[in-house]
């Protein structure tokens, strides 16, 4: 993909990547809860792959294969487990693979800091699958709640407000930060981010959530409502900023610009989801503490 769009300036393969991979994310997820099984799962490999991959640069030796098995496990586990196919007591097989973590690092010779290794196969587990994994939560309901369902109970609304909030967030933030970035948001860490793109990200996220809250009432839908969805913008866009800035840090201390070149005009599935990893456990806590049903 990288070479047909290459001509083009990055702005360009930005817009035309975001707007190709949007549209397909958004068919896909309102076409089943196994498209949407297919796209996270892909997200999360992905993701889990280019974590481990930065931290070798950085001269670490995490346990890549089981850190990206037990990710990819746990996200699985909480698929079937939501969907009501599997008894939440498989949740115990994650305990026994990190286990493993340190029972194999016993037989790597030559390691200078092996826990500092142990730690970081952890943190790529806590990093990224867990947070993708936290979404399955949120897609599945009680059909007693209001909502649009399908078999198993799975509703697209919330994870896609969710992504066009985080998007929204991306974008305002992007050209708002270009053309009046002027006041440094954390220069420390991310010298282009601005306070300007913060509020411009900002603004247009909450455009976007209001408008979104307005589709899904007009058609029935009024399991969230519109106090709900700016919460939940309040949240991601906090949280998005936050994981940006988190990823940022990464990316800094490994003397790296982007964590791949698998999306041409973003970087890698690290740069284009990092707001993700942090804000989902927040959305996530926010429904099940405040929302009967979920």
């Amino acid at each position: 993909m990288n070479k047909p769009l290459s001509k083009y300036s990055n702005l360009t393969q930005r817009i035309i990547t975001g707007l190709l991979g949007s549209a397909l994310i958004i068919y896909g997820l309102i076409v089943s809860e196994w498209a949407y099984f297919a796209i996270f799962f892909i997200i999360c490999f992905f993701s889990l792959r280019e974590f481990y991959k930065l931290s070798a640069f950085d001269g670490l030796l995490p346990l890549k294969t089981v850190g990206m098995v037990t990710g990819m496990v746990v996200f699985c586990l909480s698929f079937f487990i939501e969907r009501g196919n599997v008894d939440s007591k498989f949740y115990f097989i994650i305990f026994p693979l990190m286990a493993l973590v340190y029972m194999i690092k016993l037989y790597k010779k030559g390691e200078h800091k092996p826990f500092t290794n142990i730690a970081f196969t952890f943190l790529g587990i806590f990093y990224i699958g867990v947070p993708i994994s936290l979404l399955n939560h949120a897609v599945f309901v009680p059909t007693t709640a209001g909502w649009h369902s399908t078999i198993g109970g799975y509703n697209f609304e919330p994870i896609l407000g969710i992504l066009l909030i985080l998007w929204a967030t991306d974008t305002g933030a992007y050209f708002a930060g270009t053309f009046f970035g002027k006041h440094k948001l954390f220069e420390r860490i991310s010298p282009k981010k601005t306070w300007e793109g913060f509020v411009g990200g900002a603004a247009l996220a909450g455009v976007i959530a209001f408008v979104f809250s307005l589709i899904l009432r007009n058609n029935g839908l009024h399991y969230l409502s519109t106090i709900d969805w700016i919460v939940i913008t309040i949240i991601i866009v906090v949280g998005g900023t936050f994981g940006d800035l988190v990823e940022s840090l990464l990316k800094r201390s490994i003397e790296i610009k982007d964590s791949g070149t698998a999306i041409p005009g973003h970087g890698g599935f690290l740069d284009r989801f990092d707001g993700l990893f942090i804000s989902a456990p927040f959305v996530v806590a926010y429904l099940e503490i405040f929302k009967d049903g979920l």
